[in-house]
Formats: structure tokens, sequence, C-alpha cells
């Protein structure tokens, strides 16, 4: 190990349960993640309603979009280096209190009548820059939480929680903002506040150990993203989420104009993107099964070449529930790439660089995100939906070529453990 290098709890060293539900500490985490993401799923589709209900305009959406995801591009690669040297629950207890203060203040601004643009701009961006720095330390945090044998079924918890908060989030938020306009970002505010308790009561030191002094940051990050760049199997298929990553948050936009202009009301257009959420809790349950019996390159293969099969009938769709079953299904692809590639970079990445790594992973392919929003709102702006939804075909259609033809995905070797 090189000099000032981190030393984590190795993932085989974790005396954690047989079973996964009695893992005191992950049950914790878990738990307040599940109400906390369904929250940020109530709020993520309020704000593109309440912005074209502010302004008329789909291309303002975007931007509102743009800069509460534009974290992702800045922080994600500084945030790893942070993290390796911090202590990560108390990073996270501190992401969920100042995001409390940032979406409690919106219901705050609607009462007072003084909510503008800009205003929601500002909450958006501090919002998704806590993100960054609380999703890098929870998915580093991982393997020191479980056991080896138990990262496969955690992973796959992981996944069901995003997926059951997508399912659930949409309509309810959809719903809540029918009701009143702050409902959604009331709903907000109050999970991270019980996410706040659940993280108070973790037992587990989650904090890097070193046992020599840290190296400047920059070298740190040189560190990881060197490591990266000689794994092609994970390089390749980050820059495939990429441009997958941007595909779905622009179709999340032109889903809901597509939506409005089918007549749908706020409460269907949520149902509709409920439907993610049906589909990837589905796909969460199946992706253990499938990950005994496919390899990586093959998920991540049939993947993409699913996505594009899915994706172009949406297009022809004449009412907003018959967009539900496509949506569903591309949603459940997503869980099992994620169990299953993800799972493999778990298995790779050395312990002391997990959280470097990861945040650069996170970086290039949830980086890639704010795009989608700028794009959806210009697609939109110079297309209908429907031909905004074609465009997005052709992109989920290269991703697919790139996947197919990449000695990095094909030649991937096949790994049976640790």
């Amino acid at each position: 190990m090189g000099r000032g290098e981190a030393q984590s709890v190795g993932r085989d060293q974790v005396a954690a349960p047989k079973s996964l539900w009695r893992n005191r500490d992950f049950l914790l985490l878990w738990t307040g993640q599940v109400l906390s993401t369904l929250g940020t799923r109530m709020s993520s589709v309020a704000v593109p309603l309440l912005v074209l209900s502010m302004t008329g305009s789909a291309s303002k959406a975007g931007v509102a979009g743009f800069v509460s995801t534009l974290p992702y591009l800045l922080f994600y690669l500084p945030a790893g280096a942070l993290l390796d040297r911090l202590d990560r629950r108390r990073v996270m207890w501190w992401c969920e209190a100042v995001r409390v203060v940032a979406l409690g203040s919106i219901p705050v601004a609607l009462y007072l009548d003084r909510l503008t643009f800009g205003f929601l701009l500002v909450a958006g961006f501090v919002g998704g820059t806590c993100f960054v720095f609380f999703s890098v330390a929870e998915k580093s945090v991982l393997p020191s939480l479980v056991a080896s044998e138990q990262l496969t079924p955690a992973l796959a918890q992981q996944e069901a929680k995003s997926r059951a908060a997508g399912l659930a989030g949409p309509p309810l938020g959809g719903f809540l903002y029918g009701v009143s306009h702050a409902l959604p970002f009331l709903a907000d505010a109050l999970s991270y506040v019980i996410s706040l308790v659940t993280l108070s009561f973790i037992r587990a030191d989650l904090r890097v150990e070193r046992k020599e002094p840290a190296r400047p940051l920059w070298r740190e990050v040189g560190a990881g993203v060197r490591w990266l760049l000689r794994e092609p199997f994970i390089r390749v298929t980050v820059v495939c989420v990429a441009l997958t990553n941007v595909m779905f948050q622009a179709l999340t936009l032109i889903l809901i104009v597509l939506a409005r202009d089918l007549g749908a009301s706020s409460g269907i257009t949520g149902a509709v993107l409920g439907f993610f959420g049906c589909g990837g809790l589905a796909g969460a349950f199946a992706a253990p099964w499938i990950q005994r019996r496919l390899s990586p390159r093959t998920v991540a293969i049939g993947a993409t070449w699913l996505w594009v099969a899915l994706l172009i009938p949406i297009a022809a769709m004449p009412t907003p529930l018959t967009l539900g079953p496509l949506v569903a299904a591309m949603a459940f692809v997503g869980p099992v790439w994620n169990v299953v590639v993800v799972g493999y970079q778990y298995k790779v990445i050395p312990d002391h660089m997990l959280a470097r790594v990861k945040s650069i992973v996170l970086l290039v392919s949830w980086g890639a995100i704010p795009f989608g929003s700028l794009i959806a709102g210009a697609l939109l702006d110079a297309a209908s939906p429907r031909g905004s939804v074609l465009a997005l075909s052709g992109l989920t259609l290269l991703v697919a070529v790139i996947a197919t033809v990449s000695p990095g995905i094909r030649k991937a070797a096949v790994l049976t453990g640790r």
C-alpha cells in the first residue's frame, strides 16, 4: 500500500448476522433512506410542475433540473477523496440536516408569496450538493456494514429502496401537489428529519483508518483515476451508464410534457412516472436471481438493446396510462444492471480506494445527468414530445452499439468471488 493511502475494514472481516434483516446498522441506514428517497421522489415531480405553473416554460423546467443536478458534475470527484479522510456517518448526518433547511424553505417561501424561479434554483443546487456527498458516503460504507456474502442481497435491497420510492413517490408527489403546491416539499423535508434520527443510532465506526498521513487531495484523486483507466470493463460501462442516464433524465421531463399534452392531470402524470418505480421494484427483486445466471458482460450488452426496443414505441402511445407498461419495462432493466455491474465493481475495487473510485464512477455516470434536463428542454422547444422521444431513441441506440462492439465488455472476466 502506497504512502498515505487509506485502509478500511475489509469486507470479508465484517461481523454481520447471517440474515441481512438482522443487521441492525444496515437496517437503520436502509430504513432512513427509504423515507428520504421517497421524499426526494415526491419533490422531484413537484419541481417541474411548479416551474411550468410559474413560468409556462419547458426550457425553464429543464434549467431547474439542470441546476439541481449540476453538483453531480462539480463535486463528485473531490467528494470521494474527502470522504476517505472523514467520518462518513457525520458527513451523511450534516447532508440530511442541510437538506431539511433547503427543501423546507420552499413551502415557507410559497406561504409568504416570495417564491421565485431563482429561489427554486438555489434550493435545488444546495439539495443536489448534499445528495452528492451523501451518495458517495452511503456507497462507500456498504462493505463496512455487511459481510461479503451479504453484498449482493444488500445491493438488491438498495435498489428495492430506490425503486419502491420511485413507485410511490411520483404519484404521491403529484397528488400532494394537487392538494397544495407546498405539501410535497414539506413531506420531503420531514423525510430528511427521519433519516437524521436513524443515522444517529448507527453504532458502526464508518471512518477510514489511516496508518500514514494523507497525501495531497489531487494526488489521491489521481490515483483513483489511474486505477479506473486500467480497468476496461468498468471504464466502458461507466460511459454507457452516463449516456443512459442522460436519456432517462431527459425522458422524465418529456414524459411529463407528453402526459400533459395527452390530457393528464398532475395526479395521472405522477402515476405515469410511478411506473418507473413499479418496474424498478420488480427488477430489484429479480436481480439476485439474474445475477446468479448471467455474466456482467451479458447484462451490459443485453440491457442496452432492451432499452432501445422499449423506448421507440413510447412515441406512439395514444393515452397517458398506456405509457406506463413501457416505462415499467424500461425501469425493470435498471436494477439488474446496477446489481450485476455494480456488484462487479465492488469485487475488483480495492477497499482503501473504494470512495475515490466510486466518486469518479459517479462523477461520470451521474455528472452527465444535468445535460439530460437541458437536452429535454431543447428538444421540447424544437420538436413535439413524440419527436423528442424518437431523438432519445437514437442516443440509446448509440449506447447499445458501444456496449456491443467494445472489447472491454466482450472480454470481461467472469468473477466468482472476492
